[in-house]
């Protein structure tokens, strides 16, 4: 069954509480971190994280859009992160391991994402030590994008190399779902949509997610 992560990027944040509790069927709640370097855009950081964990027990997919986000991942577990994924584009193959090494440590989920532009091969050193790989669907760094149809190819070609290896790690697709693209990504093999303003607007949210959950 496919997993359902709403973005809070999405939601309301002069009601925050009450926008969590709208969607507390859901069963992932994803941040997408951005600190303006990596991406020109800068979304927020450890207080949310930290607000939000003291309100709900759904697991926090972290999504960090970051430049060296291998300093700040002993700050995102503290603050309460369960899945904490960052872009391998990002860091260096050395910090990359050790990043997953502590995530794991510390009995965390670890999680390595990648650009449209970016081949899924570069995922494939890490794959037996990952929980997510996450495949961007639209270029990082902001909400309300068009999916970039040929990214969905690699997710098909990354669904192969996981079962062909016998690997337990969840694919993940963040930008651009609605209803009619997260068909098409669940055709192709994906576990977990990330879903922003599609979830949010809905007039019944829970119904919503349990509506994609069946796809």
């Amino acid at each position: 069954m496919i997993k359902i992560a709403p973005s809070i990027l999405s939601a309301d944040f002069t009601k925050l509480g009450d926008e969590v509790q709208s969607i507390k069927t859901a069963d992932y709640l994803h941040f997408d971190v951005m600190d303006g370097v990596f991406v020109s855009n800068i979304s927020f950081g450890f207080p949310v994280l930290e607000s939000v964990r003291k309100i709900t027990k759904i697991p926090l997919d972290v999504h960090l859009m970051i430049d060296l986000p291998s300093r700040y991942i002993g700050k995102f577990i503290e603050a309460g992160g369960d899945i904490i994924t960052f872009h391998v584009e990002a860091e260096t193959p050395e910090n990359i391991r050790k990043a997953i090494k502590s995530l794991h440590d510390h009995g965390k989920k670890a999680g390595l994402s990648i650009k449209p532009e970016t081949s899924c091969n570069v995922l494939l050193p890490y794959l037996d030590e990952l929980d997510v790989a996450l495949i961007m669907t639209v270029e990082p760094g902001y909400g309300g994008q068009k999916l970039i149809e040929s990214t969905l190819p690699k997710i098909s070609e990354l669904r192969n190399i996981i079962d062909n290896r016998n690997l337990k790690c969840e694919i993940e697709v963040d930008g651009g779902i609605n209803h009619e693209t997260a068909k098409l990504c669940a055709g192709e093999g994906a576990d977990v949509l990330v879903i922003g303003s599609d979830v949010f607007t809905a007039s019944n949210r829970e119904q919503y997610i349990t509506s994609l959950r069946n796809l």
